[in-house]
C-alpha cells in the first residue's frame, strides 16, 4: 500500500498527547482482565517475553500510532510491592508504521516484544487510539479522495464529546483534511481553527446576515479567509450577493447549509425534475450564477449539511461549481477496530490456532 504525503517521517513527542499517566498505569482505562493479567504474572513470578503484533482486517488508512507508542513509552511498567514505579519501556523492542500509512487487511501495523507483564494492561489503551483515529482518518482520505483537488474542511465537532476533538483534528490533517474547525482539532500540529460566520451570530443580530458578518469582519484577523453562511432567509443566492457587496474583496467565500427539509425560495419556480431539499446542485448553480453576475466571480461557494463521500462523488460527476466541501458526522461514523495477539512467547511460536507472525518490511523500530 502507499503512503499519504507527509513533509517529514517524524514521530509527535509523548508530551503532546498529554495523557493521564498514573490513571493509564494503574490500569484505569483497561479492561479488568487484562489488569487480572499483569497481577497473576506478578504474583506467579512468571515474566514470559512475548511478541505482540497488532493488525486490522480492513484497508484503512493508519492513525494514532504515535498516541500509541507514547502510551507504551510512558506508561508500560508495573507498580511493585513497595508501591514504587518500576517503568518497562526500555525493556520493550517496539517496530510500527506511520501515522498517515495506507494499510492492508491483515498487515502489521505494530509489533512489541518483552516481558509481557510490563504492557499487557495497555493492550485496551493502545488498540482504542489506533481505532478511533484510523476511523477518522480512512473517513476523511475517502472524502478528500472524492473530492480532489477541492479542499475538505473537518467540521464533526459537534457531534461528538469534546475530548475526542485534538486526536481526531490530527488524524484528519493527516489524511488530507485542510481546515478543522477548532484549535483543539488544531492543537497537534500547531495550527488554529477555522470558522464562518455562524447562525447563532446571524441570529444575535436580528437575522441581518450581512451586519453579523461585517461585525465578524471587523473583529477577525484581516489575514483569516471569511466564509459566511447565506442560507438564514432561505434565499442563499439573494443573501450572498448582498453579502459580498458589502464585504467586498474581505469575503473569501460563502457556504450553503440549507437543512434536508429546506427547499431554498430561489427553487420554488424550478421544482419538479429534482429533489430541492437541502444543499443540491441546482442551488449551488443558483449562488455561482448570481454571484458571476453581480461580478463576484472570486467569491467561493462552500457546501455543507449531510456531506458524504458518494454525495461528494456525484457532485464532481455532475460538475457542480463547489469550491470546497465541510464534512461533519459522516466522518466520525463506521467502525475501523484492531486486534492484538500474542504470536511468540520466550522466541517460540505461541499465539492461538490461526495466528501466526505476521512480518512486515515496512515497520521502523521505534527509538
Amino acid at each position: 500500500m502507499s503512503t499519504l504525503p507527509r513533509t517529514t517521517k517524524t514521530r509527535l513527542p509523548s508530551e503532546v498527547f498529554d495523557l493521564p499517566i498514573e490513571k493509564i498505569r494503574s490500569g484505569w482505562y483497561s479492561d479488568a482482565y487484562f489488569n487480572h493479567t499483569q497481577k497473576v504474572l506478578m504474583r506467579d513470578e512468571h515474566r514470559p517475553r512475548v511478541l505482540v503484533q497488532v493488525f486490522q482486517r480492513g484497508s484503512s488508512v493508519l492513525g494514532g500510532v504515535d498516541e500509541a507508542i507514547a502510551t507504551l513509552r510512558e506508561c508500560a511498567g508495573l507498580v511493585r510491592e513497595d508501591g514504587t514505579w518500576e517503568a518497562g519501556w526500555d525493556d520493550l523492542v517496539v517496530h510500527a508504521l506511520y501515522d498517515g500509512d495506507e494499510i492492508s487487511p491483515w498487515e502489521s501495523v505494530l509489533t512489541i516484544e518483552g516481558d509481557y507483564a510490563y504492557f499487557c494492561h495497555l493492550e485496551t489503551v493502545y488498540l482504542g487510539s489506533l481505532a478511533r483515529r484510523s476511523l477518522v482518518a480512512t473517513n476523511v482520505h475517502e472524502v478528500v479522495q472524492a473530492a480532489s483537488p477541492k479542499p475538505i474542511m473537518y467540521f464533526p465537532a459537534r457531534h461528538d464529546h469534546y475530548r475526542v476533538q485534538t486526536g481526531d483534528g490530527y488524524a484528519a490533517h493527516i489524511a488530507g483534511a485542510i481546515g478543522v474547525s477548532t484549535d483543539a482539532q488544531a492543537d497537534w500540529w500547531g495550527e488554529r481553527g477555522l470558522g464562518t460566520v455562524p447562525h447563532g451570530l446571524i441570529a444575535a443580530y436580528n437575522g441581518d446576515t450581512v451586519a453579523a458578518a461585517e461585525a465578524f469582519a471587523r473583529c477577525s484577523d484581516p489575514g483569516q479567509n471569511l466564509v459566511v453562511l447565506v442560507d438564514f432567509d432561505n434565499d442563499c443566492p439573494g443573501t450572498a450577493v448582498r453579502v459580498a457587496e458589502a464585504l467586498g474583496d474581505r469575503l473569501w467565500g460563502v457556504r450553503l447549509d440549507t437543512s434536508g427539509t429546506m427547499v431554498d425560495s430561489s427553487l420554488w419556480d424550478m421544482m419538479g425534475r429534482f429533489d430541492p431539499r437541502g444543499v443540491n446542485p441546482q442551488l449551488v448553480w443558483n449562488v455561482r450564477s448570481a454571484l458571476d453576475k453581480a461580478g463576484f466571480e472570486d467569491v467561493r461557494i462552500v457546501v455543507s449539511g449531510g456531506f458524504t463521500a458518494s454525495k461528494i462523488r456525484e457532485f464532481e460527476t455532475a460538475g457542480v461549481p463547489v469550491d470546497s466541501y465541510g464534512v461533519g458526522s459522516a466522518l466520525i461514523r463506521g467502525s475501523c477496530d484492531f486486534t492484538a495477539d500474542v504470536v511468540m512467547v520466550d522466541g517460540k511460536p505461541g499465539g492461538k490456532v490461526g495466528r501466526e507472525p505476521l512480518p512486515n518490511p515496512r515497520l521502523e523500530r521505534v527509538v
